[in-house]
This record gives structure tokens, C-alpha cells and sequence, in this order.
């Protein structure tokens, strides 16, 4: 079969639906590539290059023509008419917010596959356009919150003065969130971030983040979304992000749903309570915006000085990668739909990745797909099975503590029998090194372990050769007696003296060699 690759119809889209590394890999799969002449200009991907991965040149209306092609969003009904019934379009179709597109297709009779459709499970990571865009876009969303800032995002202690870092606030903690938590906490700026699944918790810290939980979780749905939240919720929700924009200098927005309007996050009396020259960057402007006075497409200024960016093209301002990835999406989902890699489309309907994409099978319409489980938050235990756990732990952790005093008892009362046979069995003369013993033990028990851990550097290692002392009187010892029992303790002296010494050094031959580069 053969796969056509256009150039995207709409003016400002810059991102092109194949790269020349992926038109490579769908020709080893088996599939022959065309594509149209200038389609990834925009992208700085050249004619020349897709040669040389294996794909014909071909004008506009040969593409369309393929008996798959390959788009990032729907075309518009001319260019539709362009293709052949019982074709294949893959593309982000938008089924929900575009109904009409479906019966569009139907009319034609052209299979049509939607790309925002990918079901989140796990094996459909991989073709999942949606995650792979909102990861763009969460690294553009701080490039253009920097941009419009007008300072820096780090600290800095300088001659001139000192300058605070920048505090930043990440409202959803998806991928998109995660990938701009990551990108402001690299760039040096103080970040806080909020999800409505306080479970996401430990991903925001990964990061760098310190998490803000909202006092009345949400949860997270079937489909691995969040559930839409109650009135209390909310109104915990909007205070909390209320007062925390108030303290950032950017608060960036990801509360975006597919399909549906963006939620408000921040109404007009949250940005008017936001100081001068803060930054708003809502990365759900296309779907209505998190934040009312939000204009989707426009940066606009309010009376208070607060910049809000309410672009709806973030990926496509990083073109080349974004078409990297979309691109590999879709070379995943061919590697799926083609097993035998014989360049032949195999939609199987009772695969639930290719049901849940499929939106029109010929003029058969597909649309909406049963609903499908996802395994992105397993369901917790119950509360009973949670207290019952504890009482097990805290009964397993008193009886391993009794055990513990037990055994202290036992150790103690063997070592002051073992030291009174040792005082009556040793001449009065040498009972003043048993002071001098002791005396020791308890010395160096308090001098060692009040040394934090951090301390044992390479320089703390080497002082082991301090042992060095020891060895010598061991060594002494052991050679001027004929004592059974002196040369026995000598021997072990000498052993556990030489452990200690060379140990110190392998130790820290080791830990230089850490600093040491690579080749």
C-alpha cells in the first residue's frame, strides 16, 4: 500500500506528519512513501532528505491520492475530495469537537483513524499523540513564560545586588504539567505545582516541585483522567489557587480534557489579586482556557500588568521535534497494524487500541468506541484491609522490639560474666590496662559515631591508617611472647587492624575515581 504524506492545508501549521527518519521505517515495514513537494519546509526537513530515506517526490494532488494519508489535522472537505473511497486518513480528527467531520468521511467512504482517540493504556503509550504534544507544549509554555517574565528565573547574588529566584506555579501535574515543572526547575526557578489527585504527589517532588494538595481531592476516572470534581471541591480547589497565584511570579495552567471545555481555574478576581508583570501561561486556551480573561490564539495585558498567553499552538513552535514525535506516534501504530510488515493496513476491530481510533470503517460510522478500562490508577485497598495492615505492622514491630530488648539483656549479662572471669583470671599487676581498656572503648564509641555520615569523605577515610598504631603493638606482641592466649589475641589484632587500614584505602581509591572522566 501505499502512504501519502501532504503538506498540512492550513497556512499555520508548521509540523508535517512524516520525517525522512520515519518515512525510512514505514518503507521497512513495507510500505511505499509518498510525498508532497515542500511538506516539511516549514519544519526544516528538505525535500532532498526525503529522497534519501526512499520516498517519491509527488505533487499535492497524488498525495491525497494514497491509499493512506497521513495528516495532523482534519482537512478541510476540498482536500477530502481529493481522496479515493475506501482510503485510510490518519489524523488528530477531534470526533467530539468536530461531529460533522465523521459524516463528512462516511460520505466518501473513507476509513478515517483519529490519533487524539489513542486509548490511555499501557501498550498504547507509545503511539499516544496527545502526551507527546503536551510534552512540547509544557517545555514551550515556560520558554514563553520566560520570554514575557522580563527577569531571570534563577537566584543570583551578584556585585550589583541580589536578585530572588522566581517562584512559578503549575496548576495539573499530567505530562504536560511534569514537563514544566521539569523545564522551570532547570532553569532555577522556585516551583510549586497542584493536581486534583493527591496521588501525583510523589511525580511533582521527582521533579523538583514542591506538591500543594487541594484539602478535597478529586480522583481519577476510568478512562485516566481526573473525575470532574463536587461543588465543595471546587471551591476548595479555586481558594487554594487563588492564594497561590497571588504569591508566584508565573502560574502556568494544563487543565485540559479532551473533547470537552477547559475548566476556570482562575477567575478575574484571582488574576486582578496576582502582582504586577506576573505571567499567565494557559495551556488550555483552545479548548476555552483555565483562566476567564484568557483569548485563545492572543497574548493580552490586563489593568493590573498581568500578562496572559493564551497561545494554541505551543508544539508547533518547536516544529521539528514535534514532528519527530508525532510522526514516530504514527510509525508505532503502523509497526501495530501491520504484523507481518508486508505493507498491508490490518485495522482489526477486536483490537481495543484500533476500535477506539477507528471513527469511520468505509461508510460505516464507528463513532463513539465502547468505553474502555484503563490501568493508569490501580484502585487502592479499603480502609478495613489498610487498619488491618497497620495492626499487623505494630503488632510485627512490638514483638521484633521486645525481641530486640531480650537479646540486649542476654549480650549484656554474658559480657559482664565473660569481664569478671577475666579480672580473676588475670594477674594483679595488668588489672590497670582493663581501665585503660574500657576507658578506650568508651572514648572511641562516642568520638566514631558522632561523626555524621556525609563527613566520611577520601581525607576521613585515609585517617584509618591511624590503625597503623595498633598493628605495630600487635605485631610486637606476637613476636615477644609465648603465650598461647597473647598470641591469639595478637593474631586477631593484627588481622582486624590490616582490614581496617587497607579497606580505608580501597575505599578511597574508589570514591577518587568518581571524579575521575570517563576514557
Amino acid at each position: 500500500m501505499q502512504i501519502g504524506v501532504p503538506r498540512e492545508p492550513a497556512q499555520e501549521q508548521t509540523l508535517v506528519a512524516s520525517t525522512p527518519d520515519t518515512v525510512a521505517k514505514l518503507v521497512k515495514l513495507g510500505y511505499s512513501v509518498c510525498v508532497e513537494r515542500g511538506a516539511g519546509e516549514k519544519a526544516s526537513l528538505p525535500d532532498k532528505q526525503y529522497e534519501d530515506a526512499g520516498a517519491t517526490l509527488v505533487s499535492r494532488e497524488e498525495a491525497w491520492r494514497a491509499d493512506i494519508v497521513l495528516a495532523l489535522d482534519t482537512p478541510p472537505a476540498e482536500y477530502l475530495d481529493l481522496m479515493k473511497p475506501e482510503s485510510v486518513l490518519i489524523a488528530r480528527l477531534a470526533p467530539r469537537i468536530h461531529p460533522q467531520t465523521i459524516e463528512e468521511l462516511a460520505k466518501r467512504k473513507i476509513t478515517g483513524l483519529s490519533m487524539d482517540m489513542v486509548p490511555r493504556i499501557s501498550r498504547a503509550q507509545s503511539m499516544d499523540v496527545l502526551s507527546s504534544m503536551a510534552n512540547i507544549g509544557g517545555y514551550r509554555a515556560v520558554i514563553e513564560a520566560a520570554e514575557h517574565f522580563g527577569r531571570l528565573f534563577t537566584g543570583q547574588v551578584t556585585a550589583a545586588g541580589k536578585m530572588p529566584p522566581a517562584t512559578i506555579y503549575v496548576i495539573g501535574a499530567g505530562v504536560a504539567g511534569l514537563a514544566a515543572i521539569g523545564t522551570a526547575h532547570s532553569m532555577g526557578a522556585i516551583v510549586n505545582a497542584t493536581d486534583v489527585r493527591n496521588e501525583t504527589a510523589e511525580q511533582v517532588e521527582s521533579m523538583g516541585a514542591n506538591f500543594v494538595p487541594i484539602p478535597a481531592p478529586a480522583q481519577e476516572s476510568s478512562d485516566g483522567y481526573a473525575k470532574e470534581m463536587t461543588a465543595d471541591q471546587a471551591k476548595a480547589a479555586e481558594k487554594l489557587y487563588t492564594e497561590q497565584a497571588a504569591k508566584s511570579d508565573v502560574v502556568i495552567t494544563t487543565a485540559n480534557v479532551p473533547g470537552r471545555k477547559s475548566p476556570v481555574l482562575l477567575d478575574a478576581a484571582a488574576v486582578a489579586g496576582m502582582k504586577p508583570g506576573s505571567v499567565i501561561v494557559d495551556m488550555a486556551a483552545a479548548n476555552g482556557g483555565n483562566c476567564e480573561l484568557t483569548v485563545p490564539g492572543q497574548i493580552v495585558t490586563t489593568d493590573n500588568h498581568v500578562t496572559i498567553i493564551g497561545l494554541t499552538d505551543l508544539a508547533s513552535r518547536l516544529p521539528g521535534q514535534a514532528s519527530q514525535l508525532y510522526a514516530q506516534n504514527l510509525v508505532n501504530f503502523f509497526k501495530l497494524t501491520t504484523p507481518e510488515k508486508d505493507g498491508v493496513l490490518t485495522l482489526d476491530q477486536n483490537d481495543e487500541v484500533v476500535r477506539q481510533m477507528t471513527v469511520t470503517l468505509g461508510a460505516t460510522v464507528m463513532f463513539p468506541p465502547p468505553p474502555v478500562q484503563v490501568s493508569a490508577a490501580p484502585s487502592g485497598p479499603s480502609k478495613e484491609e489498610i487498619e488491618a495492615k497497620a495492626a499487623a505492622k505494630a503488632a510485627k514491630d512490638a514483638a521484633e522490639a521486645k525481641a530486640k530488648q531480650r537479646n540486649r539483656i542476654i549480650g549484656i549479662a554474658a559480657s559482664a560474666v565473660v569481664a569478671i572471669a577475666l579480672i580473676f583470671a588475670t594477674p594483679l599487676h595488668l588489672l590497670d590496662y582493663y581501665v585503660i581498656l574500657a576507658l578506650a572503648i568508651v572514648v572511641g564509641f562516642y568520638v566514631i559515631t558522632a561523626v555524621t555520615h556525609s563527613l566520611h569523605t577520601p581525607l576521613m577515610s585515609e585517617t584509618n591508617a591511624i590503625s597503623g598504631i595498633i598493628l605495630v603493638g600487635a605485631i610486637i606482641s606476637f613476636a615477644q611472647t609465648s603465650n598461647i592466649a597473647v598470641m591469639i589475641l595478637a593474631f586477631i589484632a593484627i588481622l582486624i587492624a590490616s582490614i581496617n587500614i587497607f579497606g580505608g584505602f580501597f575505599v578511597t581509591h574508589r570514591m577518587l575515581q568518581m571524579f575521575k572522566k570517563e576514557g
